[in-house]
């Protein structure tokens, strides 16, 4: 279980608190997903997810105005006894004075954003999704090459820094040398990022730490990538097969989710950053649905099946 500081969504948000008086800096949240406490209201609390951000709207703040007021503070009284993370009132909704001096009693933030309240629990959930999302950290190098993530794996000193240093210099986009901490943002995406401590170094053996940003300037480093293609480089064996067509996709898994990896072997005068570059356009390629080994394919099969007639 992961958790995000409340202040980092209030300063993300550029929400407003309305209850300066509680102290924030030990609220957390660990849910993604937000409530609309309408049937709390209403007096419902079965099944009640109180870990959640409580948001209210337009239809929620209509009703709490057509409450008799003594039985509208008993109902927020109850909804504030469970510790909500917070409750936020979109649209700029009036708040009663009434209603603030409860929340500070019971230390529940009461926060206020000018947004619709739809397109604001759409950013918030996207934002925590990203922000709570299951995560590893593994040795490797993430580059931007023409805009797919390409993690380069491989043994220590097998070359990857270098690799990533010549995509480098031909224009690609340094995402993050040695570690990368991936984060699973849904079953379909996985985004790489850097840990704050080396963002935008790379290591090289018998010259040292090299600042990427510096050296080549802001337009060859980015700070997240998503993960779309896994290159791992490992000593030439040969004795070993390699494939030489791609007819399958072979994969590597990383918190359930299936990259496409391809093992190239390292010999002296192999270009590595022009295979990489290669291997991006052709991955690229076959998600517009265009396959070259399959064409190969096909016109081997087609020109056979014409020599049989």
């Amino acid at each position: 279980m992961y958790s995000v500081e409340l202040k980092k969504l209030i300063e993300k948000m550029k929400l407003e608190n309305c209850t300066p008086d509680i102290n924030i800096e030990d609220i957390k949240i660990a849910q993604t997903d937000v409530n609309r406490p309408a049937l709390q209201l209403a007096g419902f609390f079965e099944h009640f997810d109180s870990d959640r951000v409580q948001v209210i709207g337009h239809v929620e703040h209509a009703y709490m105005q057509k409450m008799e007021k003594d039985h509208g503070i008993g109902i927020m009284k109850k909804l504030l006894e469970y510790k909500v993370p917070c409750i936020v009132f979109c649209r700029n909704l009036p708040i009663t004075d009434e209603l603030i001096e409860l929340a500070t009693e019971y230390g529940v933030p009461i926060l206020r954003s000018s947004k619709t309240t739809s397109s604001f629990m759409a950013e918030v959930i996207r934002w925590l999704n990203v922000e709570l999302a299951p995560r590893i950290s593994i040795h490797g190098v993430l580059v931007d090459v023409y805009g797919e993530g390409l993690l380069i794996m491989g043994e220590s000193g097998i070359g990857k820094s270098e690799a990533a240093l010549e995509l480098i210099k031909r224009g690609h986009r340094l995402v993050t040398d040695d570690v990368v901490e991936i984060k699973k943002v849904s079953d379909d995406t996985l985004i790489g990022t850097a840990p704050d401590i080396t963002r935008h170094f790379i290591e090289l053996r018998g010259i040292g730490i090299i600042d990427v940003k510096t050296l080549f300037g802001v337009e060859s480093v980015k700070d997240t990538q998503s993960i779309d293609l896994v290159i791992k480089l490992e000593e030439w064996n040969k004795e070993q097969e390699y494939d030489r067509l791609g007819l399958d996709e072979k994969y590597t898994e990383f918190l359930g989710n299936k990259v496409v990896c391809h093992s190239i072997p390292i010999r002296p005068g192999r270009n590595l950053a022009i295979i990489c570059e290669s291997a991006a356009v052709n991955y690229r390629q076959k998600k517009m649905g265009y396959n070259a080994a399959r064409e190969l394919y096909n016109r081997v099969t087609n020109n056979l099946k014409k020599k049989d007639n």
